[in-house]
C-alpha cells in the first residue's frame, strides 16, 4: 500500500492515467480516486486495463475514457509478479495482460508497483506462472506449439481452468500459463517466438517497459529507475 501512495506521486493535475489491474494496482486506484474527492488533484483523466478495475474506478468517480479517445498517456501505475534486475517484469497472472500492455505501452511513464518478493534474477525464475493470451479456436493445437517452442525449451504449459470451464479473459481469449523450472535464457528472443505463433494474441513478457519500479520490503520503499 505504501508503494502504491508513492507510485501516485507521479501523478499530477491535468494528467490522464493509466490504470492497472490486481491488488497493488487497487491501492493506487484508490488513492487517485481519495485525492481527487480531497482536491488535491483535478482534471484527471484514467483509461481502466480491465472490466474490474473500470468498475472500481468509476464506483470512486474517477473520469474515465478509453485508448480510442484518449491515444497518448501521461503515466500509467500498475503491479508485476516478476521483476528481474533490469526492471523487466512479468505481468498477467490476474488475466489483463493484453489491455495492460495495450495501454503500458501508450503511456510516457510506467511505473510499477511491487513487494520485495516478486523480485527474481531472471524471468520465469519464481516457477509460477507466465501467462500467453491465446484466441479460443484450436486452444489445444497452439498450446502444444508453445509447449514445444525452442525458446522456452523445458517449460510446462497449462490451460487456465475457472472452475471446470477454461479461464476467459475481458477479450474473450484463453490464457496458456508457461511454468519454467529455470530462469527463461532470452526473454528477447521467447518474447518473439511467443509472439510469432498465429493465434497467440500476447503474453505477460513486459520487456523494456518499466521506467520506476517501487518495491516495497522489510526496510520501506525503494524506488528504482530504468538506466
Amino acid at each position: 500500500k505504501q508503494a502504491a501512495w508513492k507510485a501516485v506521486d507521479y501523478v499530477k493535475s491535468g494528467m490522464v492515467l493509466g490504470l492497472g489491474t490486481g491488488s497493488t494496482a487497487a491501492f493506487a486506484v484508490d488513492r487517485v480516486g481519495q485525492l481527487l474527492k480531497e482536491g488535491k488533484l483535478s482534471e484527471i483523466i484514467a483509461v481502466p486495463t480491465s472490466v474490474r478495475t473500470y468498475e472500481q474506478a468509476k464506483s470512486l468517480g474517477i473520469p474515465l475514457a478509453t485508448l480510442d479517445d484518449q491515444p497518448k498517456l501521461d503515466v500509467a501505475i500498475d503491479g508485476a509478479d516478476e521483476v528481474d534486475p533490469e526492471l523487466n517484469v512479468v505481468k498477467g497472472r490476474g488475466g489483463a495482460l493484453l489491455r495492460e500492455k495495450m495501454v503500458e505501452m501508450a503511456s510516457d511513464k510506467f511505473v510499477c508497483i511491487v513487494d520485495e518478493s516478486k523480485l527474481v534474477s531472471g524471468l520465469g525464475g519464481s516457477k509460477l506462472a507466465m501467462p500467453v493470451e491465446i484466441v479460443q479456436f484450436c486452444w489445444k493445437y497452439n498450446l502444444e506449439r508453445l509447449k514445444n517452442l525452442e525458446e522456452v525449451k523445458g517449460c510446462e504449459a497449462k490451460l487456465r481452468m475457472q472452475g471446470e470451464n477454461p479461464y476467459v479473459t475481458d477479450n474473450n481469449n484463453y490464457i496458456v500459463d508457461l511454468y519454467f523450472e529455470n530462469p527463461i535464457k532470452d526473454s528477447y528472443a521467447a518474447d518473439k517466438a511467443i509472439i510469432g505463433l498465429e493465434g497467440v494474441v500476447d503474453h505477460g513478457l513486459f520487456l523494456d517497459m518499466v521506467d520506476v519500479c517501487i518495491v516495497a520490503g522489510s526496510t520501506g520503499v525503494e524506488v528504482r529507475e530504468r538506466k
